[in-house]
């Protein structure tokens, strides 16, 4: 069995393969402040999902935005690298890769065999990632999983201006105040962060079959106003938010291959 942890700073995911590359377990649990202990309980779930012990995972590859912290980890690989070959995996023909996480967005170009070919990443501001979209819902008053769906409803959107996270809080605010109907505000805060997306994808060039990973993909108004904006479809994977620990599992099986 092999097995890949991704720890995020909002959930962490793990997937376990066995040698055919089926995936025989996977779990999503949220973060913990002691990474430590997040860890050892998605591997007992883990391993307990698949009736195994620990000791039948024959290599652990961690990745995230805390993989420095599974001290059972054989290997540390970025997020980039993973979700490229978790992505790989689901569907080959695969060139571009838009992973937005809590704490950052990632476009990322990879190769036909789900190597790295050029990446870019928005990680100094919360704005464009899911940590906006979730402070935005606060304001709103309106749980994180329903802002998709009440974007899709608008029939126009409301500009949203500001490029900093606390400024578009002021903003929203005032537009409620205006009594600007929610769908649109909604609406506008979608289109304010596919627009910081496509100025990444454009930096370092479109690509025609592109994929979506990562918890914010399971957001259909995202993945809506991106695909409209770049005018062609867009993969979306049964569980986007498992992509990153599937493809740090197939490098944990590469890696014990090689050994």
């Amino acid at each position: 069995m092999y097995l890949g942890i991704d720890i995020g700073s909002v959930s962490t995911d793990a997937v376990l393969l066995n040698e055919k590359n089926e995936i025989v377990a996977k779990e999503i649990i949220r973060s913990n402040y002691n990474q430590k202990e997040t860890v050892e309980e998605i591997i007992e779930r883990c391993c307990q999902n698949a009736n195994i012990r620990s000791q039948d995972v024959k290599c652990i590859v961690s990745t995230g935005y805390g993989r420095k912290n599974v001290e059972k980890a054989d290997l540390c690989v970025t997020e980039i690298s993973c979700h490229a070959m978790g992505i790989h995996y689901m569907k080959e023909d695969i060139e571009m890769v838009i992973d937005i996480g809590g704490q950052d967005s990632k476009v990322i170009q990879i190769s036909d065999r789900g190597m790295i070919e050029n990446f870019t990443m928005n990680d100094k501001c919360a704005a464009g990632t899911g940590r906006f979209l979730e402070n935005m819902a606060h304001v709103l008053n309106i749980p994180i999983h329903e802002m998709g769906d009440i974007a899709i409803r608008a029939k126009r959107e409301e500009p949203i201006s500001s490029v900093c996270t606390v400024f578009a809080e002021s903003e929203v605010i005032s537009k409620i105040s205006d009594g600007i109907p929610l769908e649109e505000i909604v609406a506008g805060i979608h289109c304010s962060i596919s627009e910081r997306i496509l100025g990444m994808i454009y930096h370092i060039g479109i690509k025609s079959k592109i994929a979506m990973t990562g918890g914010v993909a399971k957001n259909k108004g995202m993945v809506f106003y991106i695909s409209q904006k770049l005018n062609q479809p867009i993969f979306v994977p049964e569980e986007p938010q498992m992509i990153g620990a599937l493809g740090a599992a197939l490098f944990a099986k590469s890696k014990s291959n090689k050994e």
